[in-house]
């Protein structure tokens, strides 16, 4: 804590303080120190057993669900095995075909249950949007910085680069010819000598500045070519275009390349978003899909959502425990980053730790380390241009020959002398360290806080499908059987020819073989309806 006091504007924040201070237990089960260091196989175990803590919760979850579904097989035997007589106190106290009494209370809990969990994974499913917006926000802002960072010293080794090709060929071509024209005349060949002696030194200046050097090398690829043409002013190439290293196999480059860093870290945060996104629409979807499965009573819908659920219950607790580990990772290096930076041999092996803590903490009482080799420089660009100006007075009018070469030193240094001013800029540590501060506060705010929002989505949505998959057994049981829905057709609706079947029945056997009423006997005659005739003898 003491090394990040000298960090300006940057402070951890209360939530890496506190997923920092959680007890750490290797596999051996003994307590390790919370220093970062991810190359260690004692913290990496610290890792994998926090990890392990979601993988227990998974076992836990199993364990409920296979118990709720024992609980539901052994109640549906029950229900089996007590006959009838619950079924008609079911039905004295429903209405219509559905269930009531224990039984419909029952049911209706179990639904109930159902919605609430499905309610409680669309919440989530919301936190985890918002996580993943946020965690894409941190990585975007560090990787930015980045690649600012990467185009700084890009620019710094281009600036080199040019100042070095530049005085080497003022070296090898006007200079020489100023010798031989020079020949001559004793103190300007002294002179043309200091200049050749001047250029010289602040080239060798110049390449020990190890700061500015990529990690490939190649900024000095065309540090001996004479025959460039010297560069005048530099324009820097875009951050995007600044050189980077792309090594084989993923391995991470020594000393460290901000670009490289950038490229990869830009790669695998769009696989991860992109994971996310699935991830989150596979729950939306099977969350809604369970709705409706509810609503509309479809069997095979909620049996489908029920394999899709499992599926999701394994990915919500996988991703709750590599959303630990590297939320317990990232606080580690948040608490103390200039500590890992300084102390990692991947950065500091190309550069001193001198320099890397004067870019780091950028501090007024701290001297550049390159102060002096940047002095030393400047006097000799100096010395050089008062020689040549003393030539061009003097030796000018007596040697009017060696003008043309004259010139093009004279050029060179002008040259030379507004990249030097530009080099003295870049180096200065407020440039540098005002994007490693940025890359802190995306990797540290909002890429912490985003973590730190899925792994509460992760969290929410395995009880969530943990308990949908625990009600929907209850939630089948209330859906009505292809029997029963075809015996309450049978009660709600008539059928014509078997109602006038049986209102024929009941008469045909009171009076067995009997006519219809307008035939009536009287003795031996017939009288018809509705006459008035006397009956025939």
């Amino acid at each position: 804590m003491a090394a990040m006091a000298t960090v300006p504007s940057y402070t951890p924040s209360l939530w890496v303080r506190m997923c920092h201070a959680l007890p750490r237990l290797d596999l051996t089960m003994t307590m390790r120190d919370n220093l970062f260091i991810p190359d260690s196989w004692e913290y990496q175990q610290t890792l994998l057993v926090l990890s392990s803590l979601s993988a227990i919760a998974l076992v836990l979850s199993l364990l409920v669900i296979i118990s709720f579904l024992i609980h539901y097989c052994c109640c549906r035997r029950g229900d089996r095995s007590e006959g009838s007589e619950e079924e008609e106190e079911d039905e004295e106290g429903s209405t219509g075909h559905g269930y009531g009494g224990k039984k419909g209370r029952g049911i209706c809990c179990v639904t109930w249950v159902s919605v609430a969990a499905v309610t409680l994974c669309c919440v989530a499913i919301g936190v985890g949007f918002y996580g993943n917006s946020e965690a894409n926000d941190g990585i975007y802002q560090l990787t930015s910085s980045l690649l600012t960072a990467n185009y700084t010293l890009a620019s710094i080794d281009l600036l080199v680069s040019d100042t070095v090709s530049g005085l080497q060929l003022s070296i090898a071509g006007p200079l020489t010819t100023m010798e031989e024209l020079f020949t001559g005349s004793k103190p300007y060949l002294v002179s043309t000598r200091n200049c050749r002696r001047l250029s010289e030194n602040v080239v060798s200046l110049l390449t020990s500045l190890t700061m500015a050097r990529s990690s490939d090398g190649g900024a000095w690829n065309n540090s001996n070519n004479s025959g460039d043409p010297p560069i005048a002013a530099l324009t820097p190439v875009p951050p995007s275009m600044a050189p980077t290293v792309a090594p084989v196999g993923g391995v991470m480059p020594s000393p460290f390349s901000p670009g490289w860093a950038a490229n990869t870290l830009m790669v695998n945060e769009d696989y991860r978003w992109l994971s996310y996104v699935l991830l989150l629409l596979l729950d939306l979807l099977v969350c809604l899909f369970i709705l409706l499965g509810l609503a509309k009573q479809a069997r095979w819908l909620l049996i489908l959502m029920t394999v899709l659920a499992w599926l999701a219950l394994f990915l919500s607790w996988g991703s709750l425990g590599l959303e630990t580990a590297t939320v317990v990772a990232v606080s580690d290096f948040c608490t103390d980053p200039n500590t890992f930076v300084l102390n990692s041999t991947h950065f500091n092996s190309g550069t001193s730790s001198d320099v890397l803590d004067y870019y780091l903490t950028c501090s007024r009482r701290m001297n550049s380390p390159f102060q002096q080799l940047l002095t030393q420089s400047q006097r000799a660009l100096s010395s050089i241009h008062t020689h040549l100006s003393s030539l061009d007075r003097n030796a000018l009018p007596q040697v009017p020959k060696a003008e043309k070469s004259l010139r093009e030193v004279q050029q060179i240094l002008n040259a030379t002398e507004g990249n030097f001013h530009q080099l003295v800029a870049l180096l200065n540590c407020r440039g540098l360290n005002k994007d490693y501060i940025d890359s802190l506060k995306g990797l540290c705010y909002d890429g912490m806080e985003g973590l730190l929002y899925l792994s509460l989505y992760s969290f929410l949505s395995a009880l969530a499908f943990t308990a949908i998959l625990c009600s929907l057994p209850g939630a089948w049981r209330s859906f009505p059987s292809d029997s029963e829905e075809y015996e309450d057709s049978d009660s709600e609706s008539e059928d014509p020819f078997t109602s006038h079947q049986a209102r024929r029945q009941p008469a045909a056997g009171s009076q067995r073989g009997a006519l219809p009423p307008f035939y009536n006997y009287q003795g031996a005659g017939w009288t018809p309806p509705f006459s008035s005739a006397p009956p025939l003898p």
